[in-house]
């Protein structure tokens, strides 16, 4: 599949048929929500990236900018701005002031899938604009997974096989000049169920910041 020519994928991308159909079903239900591919959120200039599964449908997808407006944003966010990766305060709402610091937020699919659960297709369809994504970073340092799908398809996006760069939370890899970092997704199933806890994701962003002092 082409690489695009841009990084965010058109309002009404056309590359997957359920995800159209998704998307075309909840525009007409909620006609005031986002509804539409969700953009990267933070600059090409950083020297940070995020790579998360997909919007969410009532977060992401309802506002349009990554992780807003669910329990995985005020965890994410909150964490940022405690380690100087964001300014302002966070209010889930794409109009709520906060910035982002050396730090950008991309998903490794950008339509809301159903269920929360891309299929392979899908993920492989929007990969090209994770690519150009990553391109376009002259000065990106570190990329830190959300989850095993971001963080096989940041290791496919940079032209290697998952298989040897296993995703384990905490995990560092190198990969050319890039080093990826693994986290467990801050999803409210895992820290409800403590597969992930507030320390544990606050550790991962000690060492990302050890990574890139301030």
């Amino acid at each position: 599949m082409p690489v695009p020519s841009t990084t965010e994928p058109g309002r009404d991308c056309p590359r997957c048929d359920r995800l159209v159909a998704f998307r075309l079903h909840w525009r007409a239900k909620e006609p005031n929500w986002h509804n539409a591919p969700v953009p990267s959120f933070g600059s090409a200039a950083a020297r940070l990236l995020i790579a998360g599964l997909a919007p969410g449908l009532q977060g992401a997808n309802r506002t349009g900018r990554p992780f807003t407006g669910d329990w995985a944003g005020d965890l994410l966010y909150e964490t940022l701005g405690d380690f100087g990766f964001a300014t302002g305060s966070y209010d889930e709402r794409p109009d709520d002031g906060l910035e982002l610091v050396d730090c950008r937020i991309t998903n490794a699919v950008r339509c809301v899938p159903p269920e929360n659960k891309p299929v392979g297709s899908e993920i492989a369809a929007c990969r090209p604009f994770l690519i150009r994504t990553i391109e376009e970073m002259e000065e990106l340092r570190v990329i830190l997974a959300l989850g095993k799908i971001g963080h096989d398809s940041v290791v496919t996006a940079l032209g290697e096989k998952p298989a040897r760069y296993r995703f384990a939370h905490h995990a560092q890899h190198r990969i050319g000049k890039l080093i990826l970092v693994d986290s467990y997704h801050c999803s409210r199933y895992n820290t409800n169920t403590g597969r992930l806890t507030t320390q544990m994701f606050r550790d991962v962003f000690q060492t990302i910041r050890s990574l890139l002092p301030a």
